[in-house]
């Protein structure tokens, strides 16, 4: 009986020391920990009531606004008119009462996975990158950050002078360091 007790002891321990993936890594929940991070300020900011349903409709609210990784963590949660799931109140409640935004995602990310695996892409330096050489692609997704698109834009050069004509507008600093204008 007693060896038992041990012995069950010893695998607790154990188990307790292993990674079971309750704690996050560096790196993980990049974007889930940002957005909700920068919501949280607003929220602060602002100085909006916490109580969960005020959260959560300010919650659909800034959701409205998000562009790339952080629209489809909005869709993960709920916070968007066409998401499958509706998880918002794993985040409203628990902002609600001031949790730290890595523990709401760490919860996040026993609901679901993908929540966790969202990374930013990586941005490109616009004041010293050669537009050139860049795939329309990629400067497709410049001007798809900006909220702009290239109407009747058909060649790359087109895309190139769509993007060097709102650098101004979108990355002033940028445009003003650039010398291949």
């Amino acid at each position: 009986r007693r060896m038992w007790a041990t012995q069950g002891l010893a695998v607790a321990l154990a188990l307790s020391v292993l990674p079971g993936g309750r704690a996050l890594r560096p790196g993980d929940c990049e974007v889930c920990i940002s957005y909700l991070g920068r919501f949280y300020q607003d929220l602060k900011d602002r100085d909006v009531t916490f109580s969960p349903s005020s959260v959560e409709k300010e919650l659909i609210k800034f959701c409205r606004e998000a562009r790339g990784k952080e629209n489809r963590l909005c869709y993960y949660i709920g916070a968007t008119d066409d998401a499958a799931t509706k998880i918002i109140n794993e985040v409203s409640k628990p902002l609600a009462h001031h949790i730290p935004v890595e523990k709401v995602c760490e919860k996040l990310k026993k609901k679901d996975s993908q929540i966790c695996e969202l990374k930013y892409d990586k941005q490109i330096d616009l004041s010293t990158v050669d537009l050139k050489k860049l795939r329309v692609k990629e400067l497709k997704k410049i001007l798809d950050d900006w909220g702009e698109t290239c109407k009747g834009c058909a060649e790359k050069s087109d895309y190139i002078r769509k993007i060097n004509e709102l650098m101004p507008k979108y990355a002033p600093k940028a445009a003003g360091s650039r010398t291949d204008l």
